[in-house]
């Protein structure tokens, strides 16, 4: 009985033995790719089993039980991630189980460009190839209260920058990581400002910057263009800013700013309402949110654009009169 015995363990010793290089030897094998490099997508809720036929049908000669087998040894059969992912020839079984467990996507990229209204950066999103579009044609106020914002307005309120993300992944996980990015750096912002500034809150910054981020692309001259700005709000003075009021136009304006739209009231008319239009009127960058929170100190309460990029900034009616003529009307002065 004890002869059986040992004959039995010497048996089954043997057997596991063979079985453990017989799995080492397919685990560390590397894999057939049909093309040099592969791409495929594990959509969320995915099992591993599933995740095995989709990698089979893009073009990898994967048996199905090899991957669950790894992943029991490997105790990971419940931890592979959703995403995009490339393979290419010389990948084995065992590195293929590691890349979906980690995570190891192929990343896109998206930009979201300064002074861009909500409008256009929704557009630039929806036609994005390798995004999954979850936000289509939903709402303004449901896309709010989904990235995390429910009593929020879009306008303004997503920072823009280049984004990378996973391919496939959904455009609500970028809408709230840009939301996100402007709450942090409007409220870094706002906690070192400067004194005395004109606004009740830091909303009200974010609308003045994205006024400053509209009325110049001259680095040099955002602060004292604010400043300019802040002035006339001390004073109560009309803004009189054209983004704005081109702004509550909308889809009417046609490209050419009249004197009757300048008349033609709407929330969004400074020349007509005072104080700050109601809410942003596009993205502001850091630099705008920098110069909307530490507007230079100038006696200035009047620009006008040189035609080159940059602006002539005026302290007096008459003196600003004098630019006009100049620098918008072809004559000297």
């Amino acid at each position: 009985m004890r002869k059986l015995l040992r004959s039995l363990l010497v048996f089954f010793t043997l057997a596991l033995t063979l079985l453990t290089v017989l799995v080492a030897a397919l685990a560390l094998t590397p894999l057939d790719l049909q093309r040099e490099s592969v791409e495929f997508t594990i959509l969320p809720g995915s099992s591993l089993r599933g995740a095995a036929r989709e990698i089979s049908a893009a073009g990898v000669e994967l048996d199905p039980w090899i991957l669950l087998l790894l992943a029991r040894l490997m105790r990971a059969d419940g931890s592979i991630k959703a995403g995009s992912y490339a393979i290419t020839r010389g990948i084995t079984p065992v590195d293929l189980l590691k890349k979906l467990t980690r995570g190891d996507f192929t990343q896109a990229e998206l930009a979201f460009i300064e002074g861009w209204t909500f409008g256009q950066l929704r557009r630039h999103l929806d036609a994005h190839p390798d995004l999954r579009h979850d936000t289509l044609g939903m709402p303004e106020a449901e896309i709010m209260r989904m990235v995390g914002a429910p009593q929020g307005v879009a306008e303004g309120a997503f920072f823009p920058d280049t984004y990378l993300f996973a391919k496939r992944s959904s455009d609500v996980d970028l809408l709230a990581r840009a939301y996100r990015a402007m709450q942090r750096h409007l409220l870094d912002e706002w906690q070192g400002r400067a004194a005395m500034l004109p606004y009740r809150d830091a909303y009200q910054a974010l609308i003045m910057a994205s006024i400053v981020e509209k009325e110049t692309g001259r680095s040099e001259d955002r602060s004292l263009v604010a400043g300019v700005f802040v002035n006339r709000l001390r004073r109560g003075m009309l803004l009189q800013t054209d983004p704005s009021v081109i702004y509550g136009l909308g889809e009417t304006f046609d490209g050419n700013l009249r004197k009757r739209d300048l008349l033609a009231d709407t929330p969004y008319n400074t020349y007509t309402r005072p104080g700050l239009p109601p809410t942003p009127i596009a993205m502001p960058g850091l630099a705008s949110l920098q110069a909307a929170m530490h507007p230079a100190p100038t006696e200035a309460l009047y620009f006008v654009a040189r035609g080159d990029g940059s602006s002539h900034f005026s302290s007096t009616l008459a003196e600003h009169n004098q630019a006009v003529t100049r620098y918008q009307r072809g004559a000297k002065p």
